[in-house]
């Protein structure tokens, strides 16, 4: 799975973020090709020099698939709305995502009693 991973910073406005990212979700949802999406509210910064309040990810079958919804009239309209609403400070980037299930993880753990 591939995904565009949208990083808001802390200095854009939230009351602006607020207004505008139900636009920005209506015309990104219309992209071609996208799977799911998720959002996520950083309530806590632990490190680093970039600081963060919105973790956006929008999720495809292939990295083709991602940029042909970038290009696409939703994903440009999608893109002017987040440089409006985000005055260019925004981070975009994307990732190729993997997963596992804490079951799986399990399985291939070994035993503290196998090393000794």
């Amino acid at each position: 799975m591939y995904k565009l991973v949208i990083l808001i910073e802390k200095s854009v406005e939230p009351a602006i973020l607020d207004q505008h990212w139900p636009e920005f979700l209506h015309n990104a949802e219309q992209m071609p090709g996208l799977l799911r999406e998720s959002t996520s509210r950083i309530d806590v910064h632990l490190y680093g020099s970039a600081e963060f309040q919105l973790q956006h990810e929008l999720f495809f079958n292939s990295p083709e698939e991602a940029r042909q919804a970038m290009a696409s009239e939703a994903g440009r309209a999608a893109g002017r709305i987040l440089q409006q609403l985000s005055g260019g400070r925004v981070v975009l980037f994307f990732a190729d995502h993997r997963e596992d299930d804490l079951e799986n993880i399990r399985k291939h753990r070994q035993s503290p009693l196998v090393d000794q």
